[in-house]
């Protein structure tokens, strides 16, 4: 992917996303599939991952990626934020549903995986644990941990957490496809469909043929598979599978 630096950027027009390049992180490639899925074009920023990022916080007041910034409109970073933009710039095809019951289903499963504490979360608190145990734990790796709340204890936490998680996506996958319908949540591929096939990267990275990440980064994410995937049924993993070949363009350009 051809990126711009920040300084290009901030005054060119219409929809800039930052993104940490050379990496799939997670959050990135879901807010890209996203705005590909609804055809939007958009400039991609060069974000380097765990730095300072000093001309990217005096642009959008903060220094991780993503962030979408759209003409004059404030910049947005939370997940939700750019989900809701998305939505803003291309109403169709629609990723949150019109019912608000199945809105409301949308949501709060995104929010588990992409969310505060969410599945996400709790894997970036696993990956930290090598780095963090090192007597002089290197300053990007502090700067994160401090960011997602790191702590021995919560990194032992975050493997039964993202397995009930996994779990509860299966359950609602196994009642979606006894009723006809192959999507998490109503009759139709919606935003939840893009965050569980982006973030499953997490613990189990498409081949390299694929995606073309670099190997330090696919260490880290296959790190601890004998625990990560060990709920990762036959059925979450078919879901992914469908997503890619129907909905999110391969191989992953980043």
């Amino acid at each position: 992917m051809e990126y711009v630096e920040v300084e290009q950027a901030v005054n060119a027009p219409g929809l800039r996303l930052v993104l940490s390049a050379g990496v799939p992180g997670p959050w990135g490639e879901t807010a890209k599939s996203l705005f590909d899925y609804k055809g939007l074009k958009y400039l991609p920023v060069r974000q380097e991952g765990g730095g300072e990022n000093a001309e990217l916080v005096s642009w959008t007041g903060q220094s991780s990626a993503p962030v979408a910034v759209f003409d004059d409109l404030p910049p947005v970073c939370h997940w939700l934020d750019l989900l809701h933009l998305a939505e803003r710039l291309a109403p169709t095809p629609a990723l949150l549903p019109a019912d608000p019951a199945q809105r409301a289903e949308v949501l709060g499963l995104s929010a588990l995986i992409a969310g505060v504490d969410g599945f996400g979360w709790q894997r970036r608190l696993q990956l930290f644990v090598p780095g963090m145990a090192l007597a002089e734990p290197p300053e990007s790796i502090v700067r994160m941990a401090g960011k997602y709340g790191w702590s021995e204890q919560a990194a032992a936490q975050a493997d039964q957490r993202m397995a009930a998680i996994a779990g509860l996506l299966d359950e609602r996958l196994a009642a979606q496809e006894a009723a006809g319908n192959p999507w998490l949540v109503g009759e139709g591929v919606t935003a939840v469909d893009f965050y569980w096939a982006n973030f499953v990267g997490m613990v189990l990275p498409l081949p390299p043929e694929v995606n073309p990440m670099p190997d330090y980064l696919r260490g880290m994410y296959a790190s601890g598979a004998e625990k990560t995937t060990r709920w990762l049924t036959p059925r979450l993993l078919a879901h992914r599978d469908r997503m890619y070949r129907e909905h999110i363009r391969l191989p992953l350009d980043f």
